[in-house]
């Protein structure tokens, strides 16, 4: 069967690979603008300009300035629950891992007072809750060491984890740069995280070389690689990612906009699939990259010249991929089997969570 849009827009999807404040849409962050004036703008064109990257270090600059318009639980309860209803209308998410920093929310800085991880984390759950009843939305959250912050940031994340865990919290990771943050700092936060039954999906080989996907590996215990770019250059690793099964979280769009791989031409997606590595596509910060997940499964579709079946299977391995319950799982991958048998969602699956 040929892939269209149409396709690809309807076919029931998880996400693994996105991040909390990154998925605010223009319209919210220009929202978020209006309540808290200040370096970002709220002009839809002007913000539309502000998200044009030199680099991914102007990223992270820009990222941050995002972060911080999102100040207060109402800002926190506002954003959540407008990501996941665009996540859901249009694009047939059925399922997310939301890869949340509480950290930069909850410290002070810059003269913000920050807020207590309790609001924080009522608000992300009291909108979770509603996102589910509203739109057919399963959020799950993944709590992320920003590295740039250190190990204060490490210690902080770890503790949100371990004594204020809310109820959706499957993963702990690590994000931020890669240049001059070494991983193993961070071994004693990811053994403790993991001990408490939290699962390990730490960034690694985006702007760095192999090494570091190795040391996420060694070090952090990974079982999945968010972005893992530079393992195409060890067949080492790729080998061992093969074998062991373990998934790379591939966003291309997001490798293309921070300079991270120079155009898709050369993004190195076919090589993952050609050595055999479990192969997930994911958006990253999709608004900011002018993207969404469907528009990466169209774009994995032409890297791979997939068909419709070929799509379908994507979708298939990121369900599988996900720390989903079982019984979730199981929903999802019938419904993307009789998506694709007959073109049509199940009726039950949006309308059961309608209120």
């Amino acid at each position: 069967m040929r892939v269209t849009p149409e396709f690809v827009a309807g076919l029931p999807k998880a996400e693994l690979h996105v991040h909390h404040v990154g998925s605010a849409s223009p319209r919210m962050v220009a929202e978020l603008a209006a309540r808290h004036p200040g370096v970002v703008p709220s002009d839809l064109e002007e913000l539309r300009r502000f998200y044009e990257f030199r680099d991914f270090a102007h990223f992270i600059e820009v990222y941050l300035a995002v972060v911080d318009l999102v100040r207060t639980p109402e800002d926190i309860r506002y954003l959540t629950y407008e990501v996941a209803r665009e996540m859901a209308e249009g694009q047939s998410l059925r399922y997310a891992e939301l890869t949340c920093t509480p950290y930069t929310s909850v410290r002070p800085h810059d003269a913000q007072p920050g807020m207590a991880i309790e609001a924080y984390t009522e608000a992300i759950e009291d909108a979770r809750v509603a996102a589910e009843r509203d739109f057919g939305l399963v959020l799950r959250w993944v709590y992320d060491i920003p590295g740039e912050a250190g190990v204060p940031s490490a210690d902080a994340t770890l503790r949100f984890a371990l004594d204020h865990a809310p109820d959706g919290l499957v993963g702990f990771g690590l994000g931020g740069p890669e240049i001059g943050v070494p991983r193993a700092q961070f071994q004693p936060h990811f053994d403790a995280a993991r001990a408490a039954g939290l699962r390990s999906v730490p960034h690694a080989g985006e702007t760095t070389g192999p090494g570091t996907v190795w040391d996420a590996l060694r070090l952090l215990g990974a079982e999945r690689i968010g972005h893992g770019t530079s393992a195409a250059q060890d067949p080492a690793l790729l080998a061992h990612l093969a074998e062991t099964g373990i998934p790379l979280e591939v966003c291309p769009s997001s490798n293309i906009a921070t300079r991270a791989v120079a155009d898709l031409a050369e993004h190195p997606i076919t090589v993952f699939r050609d050595a055999g590595v479990t192969v997930t596509v994911a958006s990253d910060d999709p608004p900011m990259f002018g993207t969404t997940l469907t528009r990466e499964y169209e774009i994995a579709a032409e890297l791979l010249d997939l068909d419709a079946d070929g799509v379908a299977d994507l979708a298939r391995t990121a369900v599988r991929a996900s720390f989903a319950e079982d019984g979730t799982k199981a929903r999802l991958l019938a419904e993307i089997d009789a998506y694709v048998g007959d073109g049509t969602r199940p009726q039950d699956a949006t309308a059961a969570h309608r209120p």
